[in-house]
């Protein structure tokens, strides 16, 4: 699994960012709520937000990057709102689009243990 571009995306391009209602913010006490196997979907796929806590669940295939200590996309040093995933270099057609997913999940520890060292 993977996300891979389809057409050659220059540095700053954008490549994701949150859409309210599409995209879900959801609270710790909302996850809670949701049977068992929406619950494990919630942790499985969506990162958690470092500034409020809220797992944020991505509607479209963004959920499908790879992490890389050397990730080819990410958010710009200064910061967007809503989140918004820029290309951080120039990503050529057919490349896999990657993130370093200690850098904006909270939970990454849990779900894959310490970070690699850089």
């Amino acid at each position: 699994m993977g996300l891979f571009a389809e057409e050659s995306l220059p540095r700053g391009t954008s490549i994701w960012q949150f859409a309210p209602g599409f995209d879900q913010a959801l609270a710790p006490a909302a996850i809670a709520a949701l049977p068992e196997l929406a619950r494990e979907h919630v942790r499985h796929f969506a990162w958690v937000s470092p500034s409020d806590g809220h797992s944020i669940l991505s509607g479209d295939h963004a959920c499908f990057m790879n992490h890389s200590t050397a990730p080819n996309s990410g958010v710009p040093v200064e910061g967007t709102d809503p989140v918004t995933t820029v290309a951080l270099r120039n990503i050529a057609a057919g490349e896999e689009i990657t993130c370093d997913y200690f850098s904006f999940d909270a939970d990454a520890s849990r779900k894959f243990g310490t970070p690699p060292e850089a």
